[in-house]
């Protein structure tokens, strides 16, 4: 469920017409409803309620500080993946102890800045990232909290590009050698081995990869207790996924899953932790664009955008779809026709859907991608000299910018040109 509907003919971000925020900001936007925010937070935690437990909203996702000041609020925690993003967290009033660093190439920088700064833990990902770790915290006279991560070896069924618990994925330790590392952990100075981490992949719609990955936890707990490790906390990763389409997607709710980590993990009386994004953020946000051109084709119609492939990368990244909306809701009955719906920047890549039915559409005419307040606005660039494109939050019948484009001007001035040309 999400805030984004019809209402007088005009699709609103909870009470504010989309059509208001492009007039005032300008387009492309990404506009984010804190209701759907705050709900979807709110429904991993019930889920979750018979554990202890916290919800560590993954940074990587969508970084926007208000963003993380508004779920920082309600009592997330933060999964972070680099130093950038710790910095954030913390910039959004996100304490030191509940922020989790992930990431298979933390740098002797990042760990110690975050040592300093305070961490909840570490999700370990390789021997050698655990003797660093040790030997920064033995230097600053403090103890780093881990959890290591275990690569199970479970194919999520998930796009390639984002599945990360097979043995060829680069993540984690294979689940055989567990038990070798937690011993090396153990023996290190600097290390206080705290729990296990374990993460399969992202946008799974599909219970079962995660049946299969946390009854190797639960057993590989068993058997770390036995070799003598305090196994307190489990942290689970993220990876649920969302409806991308409003038409045959049905990934699991968050109950679902909560019950499936009770019967798989309850028993052993540890803390829970997870790390959603996706499933918080996705469909908590649109991009709004305009129509600059329709134009006829050889035996077919392009719809052209202001947005591009580098507001919006998933389409040819991945090859993800996006339901795409007229802004003015289509009269009862309206003849849909397919158009290739694409993006100014000189790539034929920049292609965002091909045959996409759609009402009649003009020059002016705006429309959303829906869900994509994840992996949206936080993976855009300059492509092509293009700026970087604004977020909006609304909560009622108000909104802010909570990122501005920047003018011409401010990315020209980033660069310098050397005295000797």
């Amino acid at each position: 469920m999400d805030h984004f509907i019809y209402t007088d003919g005009q699709l609103h971000a909870e009470e504010v017409p989309l059509a208001d925020i492009a007039r005032t900001v300008g387009t492309p936007v990404y506009v984010y409803s804190v209701a759907t925010l705050e709900r979807h937070y709110r429904l991993f935690t019930e889920a979750l309620s018979p554990m202890p437990h916290l919800v560590c909203f993954a940074v990587k996702s969508n970084s926007n500080l208000a963003v993380l000041k508004l779920l920082g609020d309600l009592g997330a925690g933060m999964d972070v993946v680099s130093l950038g993003e710790y910095l954030r967290a913390r910039a959004a009033g996100v304490p030191g102890e509940r922020i989790v660093f992930s990431g298979v190439g933390k740098t002797r920088a990042e760990i110690r800045a975050t040592l300093e700064g305070g961490i909840r833990q570490y999700n370990v990902e390789s021997e050698p990232e655990l003797e660093v770790i040790s030997a920064i915290a033995a230097e600053l006279g403090v103890v780093a909290p881990v959890a290591i991560r275990v690569n199970p070896d479970v194919d999520a069924k998930t796009h390639e590009k984002i599945a990360t618990g097979k043995s060829e994925n680069k993540f984690g330790i294979p689940i055989s050698k567990a038990r070798a590392v937690y011993g090396l952990a153990a023996a290190l100075p600097g290390i206080e081995v705290v729990g296990i981490d374990v993460h399969i992949g992202s946008q799974l719609t599909d219970l079962a990869p995660f049946e299969e990955a946390y009854l190797k936890v639960a057993e590989l707990t068993g058997q770390l207790r036995a070799d003598g490790h305090d196994i307190r906390r489990l942290d689970l990763g993220g990876g649920l996924g969302i409806p991308y389409t409003r038409s045959n997607e049905v990934p699991p709710l968050p109950s679902d899953y909560g019950a499936l980590i009770q019967r798989t993990l309850g028993h052993l009386g540890c803390e829970i932790e997870i790390e959603p994004g996706r499933l918080i953020s996705g469909n908590a946000g649109v991009l709004v664009s305009e129509t600059i051109y329709v134009k006829q084709g050889e035996g077919r119609d392009f719809l052209i955008l202001d947005a591009a492939m580098n507001d919006l990368v998933r389409p040819s990244m991945y090859g993800a779809h996006h339901d795409i909306v007229p802004v003015v809701e289509p009269a009862p009955g309206a003849a849909a026709q397919p158009y290739d719906v694409v993006g100014p920047v000189c790539e034929t890549g920049d292609t965002f859907a091909k045959g996409r039915p759609l009402p009649a559409m003009a020059a002016g005419d705006l429309v959303a991608f829906r869900s994509a307040g994840a992996y949206g606005a936080v993976m855009s660039s300059e492509y092509n000299s293009r700026p970087l494109v604004p977020e909006v939050l609304v909560k009622g019948d108000h909104f802010a910018v909570i990122r501005a484009r920047p003018t011409f001007d401010e990315m020209l001035n980033r660069d310098s040109i050397p005295v000797w040309l």
